[in-house]
């Protein structure tokens, strides 16, 4: 476990199948996450069994993030595209409602990249952001990521399209 004084991030147990049925099926959730269809538990079962391969092989990580003051699963962060070779990944991180404004995606992401960059030997990590998405906006600046990029028009949002932010943040120790 991967843990300070506020968060901690953990590997995903059986017990999680519920909480990820729900967030993964979560309609609001898709514009963030590209979601196209809906997720069955016997999926997510399989996900989560399967989500102890190593890192290198399916060159994915997903950890559960828990308030440290009374263990309740607040949010999930995910390593996805880990490049081995050249020693990147990107990034994505959710926060549940209920828990947001509280500085614990802050808190998760500052562990998390602490333990790529520290115990995986990343190079960078990457995010991509809608511009309409102010909360992810802010938390990927305020924790040292660089705006490097903008793809115009690249999502969907009902009939419009939004700008598409890219955010690097390079280990330069």
């Amino acid at each position: 476990m991967i843990k300070n004084e506020i968060v901690a991030l953990r590997a995903l147990e059986p017990s999680d199948v519920d909480i990820l049925y729900q967030w993964e099926n979560d309609t609001h959730l898709w514009n963030v996450s590209n979601t196209l269809a809906p997720f069955s538990k016997y999926q997510l079962q399989q996900y989560i069994k399967h989500s102890h391969l190593d890192i290198y092989q399916t060159q994915q990580l997903r950890l559960m993030i828990e308030h440290a003051g009374n263990n309740e699963v607040v949010g999930m962060v995910d390593l996805f595209d880990f490049e081995p070779f050249h020693h990147r990944g990107g990034i994505g991180i959710m926060i549940h409602d209920k828990w947001r404004g509280e500085g614990l995606a802050f808190e998760a992401l500052q562990l998390f990249v602490g333990y790529l960059f520290g115990h995986l030997g990343l190079h960078q990590v990457y995010a991509t952001v809608g511009e309409d998405n102010e909360a992810s906006v802010n938390l990927f600046q305020k924790s040292g990521f660089e705006l490097t990029g903008r793809r115009k028009e690249w999502c969907r949002r009902g009939g419009l399209y939004a700008d598409e932010l890219f955010f690097q943040k390079i280990n330069r120790r």
